[in-house]
């Protein structure tokens, strides 16, 4: 169950971020007349990825991207909770097969709920605990995962700021010739700018 709702998490965050990708950085009319993103202004990639390694949802308020914290904040939110709850339950569960192996009769009565019920099948304690165990190392790599991402989101939302993505870049196919090999033929023109030729 932790797996499933860490990797929900994980394409949440990446669907998010590529829905609002193109409404974010497309170019806003005003009057009818185009507006540039001003030059001076830039996103400097590295600085976003240096804040976001040391504190996440930093490199995303650095892009005004303030939407994402949250998400950030979730991801591993979820996966700190999950592994501290794991970590209880694999103390307990030591805990109880040490007490159900030790051959005393009288700390059977340490053993917590729910291992006192199998306390004669130690066996079973001991999977559980090896199973809790495994599922601890499991968050704790989803949880990099997690920071890890979350750097990455920042740097590639950072580089991706002024990325054009207007109405003036297209693809045409036109008929041409080629001067260079003397035919005649299709070819596919990529105009990029508004001063190109209709």
């Amino acid at each position: 169950m932790p797996k499933i709702a860490s990797i929900l998490f994980c394409i949440a965050f990446l669907c998010c971020n590529n829905v609002c990708a193109q409404k974010d950085s497309a170019i806003k009319k005003n009057k009818g007349i185009f507006k540039k993103a001003d030059p001076a202004k830039k996103y400097n990639p590295r600085i976003a990825t240096i804040r976001s390694a040391i504190l996440p949802g930093w490199g995303q308020a650095t892009n005004k991207k303030y939407w994402k914290i949250p998400v950030v904040y979730a991801a591993l939110g979820t996966t700190a909770v999950i592994f501290f709850r794991n970590v209880k339950q694999f103390n307990d569960a030591r805990y109880a097969y040490a007490n159900a192996i030790d051959g005393d009769p009288s700390n059977d009565y340490l053993i917590p709920q729910p291992y006192w019920s199998v306390k004669d099948q130690p066996e079973r304690i001991k999977s559980f605990r090896n199973d809790v165990r495994q599922n601890v190392d499991y968050t704790v790599l989803f949880f990099i995962a997690f920071w890890g991402l979350n750097i990455v989101d920042a740097a590639v939302d950072a580089h991706l700021k002024t990325f054009d993505v207007s109405d003036d870049l297209s693809l045409q196919v036109k008929p041409g010739y080629s001067q260079l090999a003397g035919t005649s033929g299709i070819s596919l023109v990529l105009n990029i700018g508004r001063n190109h030729s209709k």
